[in-house]
């Protein structure tokens, strides 16, 4: 392993991953992630196995993997900093050992048929961005990529020569850096080439009249305002691909708003002891068991890595989005799963 901050501000951090064995690594479609599980020192003084989703942010390299995870700080005083980025920002060095599954995911590029494409990333969601962009660039040499990237200021924005390079290296991709709250000091045209927040508005006004492909990734907010936006502005569902990450799923960022229920359902968890009701209001049984204080792992949140996968005792479920993980016969995927019928869990 070898490690590499990717902004100024030192909070996102690029872990270089090479296989023990020396074996070539297993290659990947642009923009899926690798899950990695991690042995750490739990309150008692013993070891608890966490499992995290992380995008895969280069291209392909048979010989290393590179993820970029971004330090998460704690979100007030009395609650914890992230742990797994904690981690690995403070303690994890050449040496260090993960564990990780095969990459997998669904926020790839489609089929070419020759449209425009348009990124469209915010925050630590350039890392599956720029994965996808470079495949893009060396694998559809006749393709327009824009690329508009939302950070607050200059010095949390990760990849800019990377990105600068890409930028010098094809006249068809075109880059917009977007701050949100820019230092006193940064200078329009020289440290971001708009200021605010990227809405329709301002691609409207960027992008070339016509079709374009879109494919987002950004924190819960610029996704529940952008992707209604986007419908709105008459952008079909094949033409809108879009990744979550944060506290909210996948689920949560597409118009699968939660609907209440006039006749509640019970979910019992029999291994925690908890009996909970079903009411609608939460967006899947991931949600209602974290909201509860019933202990879940969990990975990446859509239905694509399996660490929520849980046995059905009784009870039958739906799903908002298909997994596209193998789920066995009698379990189902948390993060995605809503009840059909009162459920027994083996959680």
């Amino acid at each position: 392993m070898r490690r590499t901050y990717e902004d100024r501000a030192q909070g996102q951090c690029s872990f270089h991953l090479a296989p023990v064995d020396g074996e070539p690594l297993p290659p990947f479609e642009a923009g899926q992630f690798v899950t990695v599980e991690l042995e750490l020192d739990d309150e008692q003084g013993g070891k608890r196995t966490v499992t995290r989703c992380y995008s895969l942010s280069d291209g392909h390299d048979p010989s290393a993997y590179r993820l970029t995870v971004k330090r998460i700080p704690a979100a007030r005083p009395e609650l914890p900093a992230g742990l797994v980025s904690g981690y690995l920002h403070d303690r994890a060095a050449i040496g260090t050992v993960v564990q990780l599954r095969a990459p997998s995911g669904r926020f790839v590029l489609a089929e070419d048929d020759g449209v425009p494409i348009v990124l469209i990333a915010g925050g630590i969601g350039i890392t599956p961005l720029l994965s996808i962009a470079r495949d893009a660039l060396h694998r559809r040499p006749h393709s327009e990529v824009h690329l508009f990237y939302g950070t607050r200021n200059s010095r949390e924005t990760a990849f800019l020569s990377e990105l600068q390079e890409l930028s010098h290296a094809f006249e068809r991709f075109h880059l917009m850096i977007v701050h949100s709250r820019p230092d006193p000091d940064e200078q329009p045209g020289r440290d971001d080439h708009e200021t605010g927040l990227i809405d329709v508005p301002l691609l409207r006004r960027m992008l070339p009249h016509g079709r374009h492909c879109f494919y987002l990734c950004g924190p819960p907010s610029m996704m529940a305002s952008l992707v209604p936006a986007l419908r709105a502005w008459g952008v079909t569902p094949g033409d809108l691909r879009y990744e979550a990450f944060g506290p909210a799923s996948v689920a949560s960022a597409e118009d699968l708003a939660p609907s209440p229920l006039t006749e509640p359902l019970e979910i019992r968890f029999a291994d925690s002891g908890q009996t909970l009701t079903w009411d609608g209001c939460d967006t899947n049984l991931l949600d209602l068991a974290e909201r509860h204080g019933v202990v879940v792992e969990s990975g990446c949140r859509s239905g694509s890595c399996g660490t929520c996968d849980t046995e059905i005792v009784s009870g039958e479920v739906d799903y908002v989005v298909p997994p596209s993980f193998d789920v066995a016969p009698r379990h189902c995927l948390l993060c995605v799963a809503i009840p059909r019928t009162a459920l027994v869990l083996a959680a």
